[in-house]
């Protein structure tokens, strides 16, 4: 069964995450995903936070921008997060909004180029494996890694057009879609990619205001329509929705909330709620 998550979104105050995290470690939600968007929270040390707060939590990032890391210190970050939390920690890299990387000194002339070189180069150090390369972005002499992960590490890729979508499902061991696309879409990205692990982001609201919090994203994110776009309803209304896009590929699909959600806390309890009811047993247990 494809596998549901919620998402904290990064303009959340920091120190409001671990509410979060801990409303959803108790819920018994199976997955939160965390952001590193400029210029709010890092995402390697809020992932931290929430896999140290919680028992049971997976914890994922989608997505840490490759310009701004050199691959060497990327390594030592991701394995030393699989090392003191093994099996927990899902990591996606990707381009990062060009605006962004301008903006920071750090836009490569041929982004295609950096994330192919960044993720082939970051899966070997996390392989354990000695790494020479001399590249258009990536230089490496003889780097290894004294503590590389114990168990695989897989490195997921963000994608969004055709030619990164490919890209991604060549060199990563799974795909990040962001919010906004149909299940059309995901279809269409499934084609691309084949067999490789599908992460699908999801706008979603519930409760008072759920209208004007999907008319926001809307406007936010320049659709046409929201239509086919978002999710919205009770617990079983929202559960029935997101059978849509598992059917059309997605392995995992996590719920985006708007930015103005007024309840995180509670989001993440409702995402938890609409697994349980997709699982066919009652959240109430828990």
């Amino acid at each position: 069964m494809t596998v549901l998550g919620a998402i904290a979104l990064p303009q959340l105050p920091p120190d409001r995450l671990r509410g979060v995290v801990e409303a959803a470690d108790e819920s018994g939600l199976d997955e939160l995903w965390l952001w590193e968007d400029c210029f709010l929270t890092s995402g390697v040390a809020t992932m931290a936070a929430a896999l140290a707060w919680s028992d049971r939590l997976k914890v994922g990032v989608g997505l840490l921008p490759v310009p701004l890391r050199n691959v060497a210190i990327a390594a030592m970050e991701l394995a030393t997060l699989h090392r003191l939390f093994p099996g927990r920690a899902h990591i996606g890299v990707g381009h990062g909004v060009q605006d962004w990387m301008g903006q920071v000194g750090a836009r490569a002339a041929s982004p295609m180029t950096l994330l192919r070189e960044h993720v082939t180069a970051l899966r070997r150090l996390l392989a354990g494996e000695r790494v020479t390369v001399d590249g258009r972005y990536v230089h490496l002499d003889g780097v290894a890694l004294d503590w590389p992960p114990t168990a695989a590490a897989p490195v997921l890729v963000g994608a969004s057009g055709p030619k990164t979508l490919r890209l991604a499902g060549e060199i990563g061991d799974g795909v990040i879609i962001s919010a906004g696309n149909t299940p059309d879409d995901v279809r269409a990205a499934r084609a691309v990619i084949g067999d490789t692990p599908l992460v699908v982001y999801l706008h979603t609201a519930t409760g008072p205001g759920s209208a004007d919090r999907l008319e926001g994203e809307r406007v936010r994110w320049g659709y046409d329509t929201i239509a086919d776009r978002a999710v919205t309803g009770g617990v079983d209304a929202v559960a029935e929705q997101v059978e849509r896009w598992a059917g059309a590929g997605a392995d995992t699909v996590v719920l985006q909330p708007a930015p103005d959600d007024p309840d995180p806390e509670g989001f993440v309890r409702f995402a938890a709620e609409v697994a349980a009811v997709r699982r066919g047993s009652p959240a109430a247990a828990r």
